[in-house]
């Protein structure tokens, strides 16, 4: 993942993107050993984790993983996620973090190396693109191993390196388990 084991690295986690691609795979992540992976490998600045949460509820499925991922070293990045009614009258939700994502990734990049980033979504392709005119590395983690692609394929021409995610579940996966923290995350 890191070329370099010198490089000064930062992970930027799209938590509803990557569920979603973790939950195509049929599998769930374990955070600990993705952390575990890169710390390993080079010189880990942060770990930013973003998700859109639902405020007032009592019990939110997506509370113990933020919880765990704060006191475990992650930086964890939330907004309310908003509700409103289509023109259908049917309540949607929308919890979208990619202008959280890319004003923080712009933000750390001079004193960073190499980025790595877990989303597939094609909005994030201009955004690696300053990145990498900054002389930052950027390597995307997600999948072409579902129907469909959870990959944009310009974000993934873009990205200095593409990892799949399918080929990182023998060191960060676990078998699938129902609704059980730290694996969850599927706000926006």
């Amino acid at each position: 993942m890191t070329p370099n084991p010198a490089d000064r690295t930062a992970l930027f986690i799209d938590g509803a993107n990557l569920y979603a691609a973790a939950k195509a795979l049929n599998t769930d992540l374990d955070f600990r050993k993705l952390v575990e992976m890169y710390r390993t490998r080079g010189d880990l600045v942060r770990a930013l984790y973003y998700t859109a949460v639902v405020e007032g509820e009592e019990f939110s499925p997506i509370k113990p993983l933020v919880d765990w991922l704060d006191y475990n070293g992650f930086t964890v990045v939330t907004k309310p996620v908003k509700r409103f009614t289509d023109a259908q009258g049917h309540t949607r939700t929308k919890g979208n973090m990619d202008i959280e994502i890319a004003v923080d990734m712009l933000e750390l990049a001079p004193r960073l190396d190499h980025v790595v980033l877990f989303s597939g979504d094609g909005d994030f392709r201009r955004l690696v693109q300053a990145v990498q005119a900054k002389g930052v590395k950027v390597t995307v983690v997600s999948t072409v191993k579902t129907q469909p692609p959870h990959i944009a394929d310009d974000l993934r021409r873009q990205a200095d390196l593409f990892v799949d995610l399918n080929d990182l579940l023998a060191e960060i996966g676990r078998p699938r388990v129902n609704g059980g923290p730290p694996l969850r995350d599927d706000r926006a």
